[in-house]
């Protein structure tokens, strides 16, 4: 553990030194206040507690929120392992009473969103344990938030225009998140993402008051992760920062709200999240094929777990952008790819893949409208730009993003996951709704700039 002890010791203001620092002071000379555009920034995060074992600590957590009914939330697989036997013994240890929910779908629908939901209002739970990943957690936000508000339908507070995108006013429960995968960041995040069968194409929850109560990020639990999973994982993690870094500068953001209870998560990029999503992907950079490819790494996976929580709290409050709005319906309309790692009986694109199958295109499409964060994004990933032309910027982060995915050994695009260009008009209608994704990409796309990064994401390499 000495090793990681020096990257946790890595001071964020090398990081800065370049590009960064510069680029966000120059950006704030350039913009005045006015009464339409956005003037503030709130940072949120959920507490998080790191460390190797702490997740014995859970029971107590609970006992000393004064829990007599705990949801414990999980999928059916892990429910049978080590992480939920933990939690189930330190709860007990302690005796704090709970009921276990192990029928959480792997990329969650509006259907199992429901049924969890159902669980959870024929009770009364007064805390909420998320134990899995990213769609663990989610589905347990979603059955505190509904569960605490039984008049409200589904789609109220879905993200609009798909939902009514209703503010969240009332009191949640408390909520533990114990990530089991190194990826999705929902342990730091107000986010609960799912698939809404009716349009094929995922949407979700972003408000703050969704956010864990407390996180616990204990790497113990990442040792038995499939190679693929660790990954695909790994891989969200290094969208979710380039993405953040790279997003729609806050200030351009409009309108301004009305109502700080009104502003949203997803903020744009910003000097708070440059720093976590900067370092995020500099611990990406280094580890993630550490820990993809050696299983029993400890150091490499104990460190993507601290990207993980890293890159969520960066993009929780600058927000993710094109590759994430993009990768929804890529994940929605699949076909009959089978990944290894995952269910053999279900059709599945990993999240991380449906992601960064678009990548190499997407930045290379939005570099024009910000080359300095883009090639800042380079640097983080090990690229020297000491002689860099910003007119090159698109082409450098793509090149070593192709890189980096042909050494991960990435399916070859989305003609490898079972699409074709017939399939692009489909995609497009898909990943158009998704404003709280698109409208935060530094250029500005329509349906037009949407069927060429479809088109040019057929094949990656």
């Amino acid at each position: 553990m000495a090793s990681l002890g020096k990257i946790l010791r890595c001071e964020a203001s090398q990081l800065l030194r370049n590009n960064s620092a510069r680029c966000v002071l120059s950006r704030l000379q350039a913009y005045s206040s006015s009464p339409d555009t956005e003037y503030a920034i709130e940072m949120a995060c959920s507490n998080i507690r790191y460390g190797a074992g702490s997740t014995r600590e859970v029971g107590m957590d609970c006992k000393n929120m004064g829990a007599k009914n705990v949801m414990v939330v999980t999928d059916s697989r892990l429910s049978k392992m080590k992480p939920v036997q933990t939690v189930i013994e330190s709860l007990s240890s302690q005796g704090v009473p709970f009921k276990l929910y192990d029928k959480v779908a792997v990329e969650p629908t509006d259907e199992s969103f429901k049924e969890c939901i159902d669980f959870a209002k024929a009770d009364n739970f007064d805390v909420f344990l998320a134990v899995g990943g990213g769609s663990v957690i989610d589905t347990c936000k979603a059955a505190n938030l509904y569960s605490t508000k039984p008049d409200a339908t589904l789609l109220d507070f879905v993200n609009a225009p798909i939902g009514k995108g209703l503010p969240i006013t009332h009191q949640l429960k408390p909520l533990i998140a114990v990530p089991t995968t190194a990826g999705t960041g929902s342990e730091t995040t107000g986010v609960a993402v799912f698939d809404y069968l009716p349009m094929k194409a995922k949407t979700g929850i972003a408000n703050r008051a969704l956010r864990p109560t407390l996180g616990i990020v204990d790497p113990e639990h990442l040792v038995t992760m499939p190679e693929r999973v660790a990954c695909y994982s790994g891989i969200d993690v290094l969208c979710h920062a380039i993405e953040s870094y790279t997003a729609k500068f806050y200030l351009e953001r409009s309108p301004r709200p009305t109502d700080p209870l009104l502003r949203p998560a997803y903020q744009g990029c910003n000097p708070i999240s440059d720093i976590w999503s900067l370092h995020a992907l500099k611990l990406t950079s280094k580890f993630i094929k550490r820990a993809t490819f050696n299983a029993d790494d400890f150091e490499a996976r104990a460190a993507m777990h601290l990207a993980s929580a890293y890159a969520g709290v960066g993009f929780g409050n600058a927000g993710c952008h094109l590759c994430h709005g993009m990768s929804y319906p890529i994940s929605g309309n699949v076909k009959s790819y089978i990944e290894k790692g995952y269910n053999p009986d279900l059709p599945l694109i990993p999240h991380g893949l449906s992601v960064v199958v678009s990548a190499p295109a997407v930045f290379e499409f939005t570099a024009p409208a910000c080359p300095d964060r883009h090639l800042g994004a380079a640097e983080a990933l090990g690229v020297d730009i000491s002689n860099a032309r910003k007119e090159d910027a698109g082409k450098i982060l793509s090149d070593c993003l192709r890189k980096i995915l042909d050494e991960l050994k990435v399916p070859n695009g989305l003609n490898a996951v079972g699409y074709s260009n017939d399939d692009v008009k489909t995609m497009v209608a898909g990943a158009m709704p998704q404003h709280r994704l698109i409208k935060l990409s530094p250029r500005e796309v329509h349906e037009d700039n949407m069927s060429e990064l479809f088109e040019k994401s057929m094949k990656i390499y």
